[in-house]
């Protein structure tokens, strides 16, 4: 992971954040796709702010690059207050975080293919659970799982790699709202075997193995980074 280029999608805050910094410090030229970034996010990141849902802005804000060794699928959204149940709610949801992730690996497969590249999406505790107040994040992240699936199978002969990362509990912005509230925070700390929160650079280190030598042989995984709350 020494170089190379590396696209990460929700790179300006969060997980995506913490990946993009790690594969900058690892000698990587990087550049982060999203909407939202962080005031201070480190210029060498590469910020540009894009919409992952539209082919033509990805194939717009990419067409720089001759190759692509790594594309991180992290961008994504959460609605509050009940908004997931409408019609419009559910459907934005689904088309960020599903449709976002197929459209820039998309977009990326024959730059990719040159660089014998790896794709890492970003799935959730929540692609195996039900979720009374959020079903459009449910079903998107569950979906992920057989995207991720379906992208390693179709992408193989081209040496392209895909897999991805199922995060837990992580104190990002999009958990916020459990992490702060003193009586479902308690409960989940109560049912995690590690007793802590996950931080983003846990994930971000699975992503980069995934990304690396070490993961050739690797391909069509879902890894669970969640402090083991999904077996407790």
């Amino acid at each position: 992971m020494s170089k190379g280029v590396a696209v990460v999608t929700g790179g300006g805050t969060g997980i995506g954040r913490a990946v993009a910094e790690l594969f900058h410090a690892s000698g990587m030229q990087v550049v982060c796709l999203g909407m939202d970034a962080d005031a201070d996010l480190p210029e060498q990141l590469n910020f540009r702010k894009v919409d992952v849902t539209s082919e033509m802005a990805v194939e717009e804000e990419l067409s720089h690059l001759e190759r692509i060794d790594v594309v991180v699928n992290g961008a994504g959204i959460i609605l509050h207050e009940g908004r997931e149940f409408t019609a419009e709610g559910f459907r934005k949801v689904v088309d960020v975080n599903l449709s976002g992730s197929n459209i820039v690996s998309l977009v990326a497969r024959q730059r990719l293919a040159k660089a014998k590249g790896a794709i890492v999406n970003v799935a959730s505790m929540w692609s195996y659970f039900g979720s009374p107040r959020n079903p459009g994040y449910a079903a998107s992240k569950a979906a992920i799982t057989a995207l991720t699936r379906s992208h390693a199978v179709a992408f193989a002969e081209e040496g392209i790699r895909v897999n991805a990362v199922a995060p837990g509990w992580v104190t990002t912005k999009l958990a916020s709202g459990a992490i702060n509230d003193p009586v479902r925070s308690a409960a989940i700390l109560s049912r995690l075997p590690l007793k802590r929160w996950g931080r983003p650079i846990d994930v971000a280190r699975a992503v980069r193995f995934l990304c690396s030598e070490d993961a050739s042989y690797i391909t069509g995984v879902v890894l669970p980074i969640d402090g083991g709350f999904g077996i407790a």
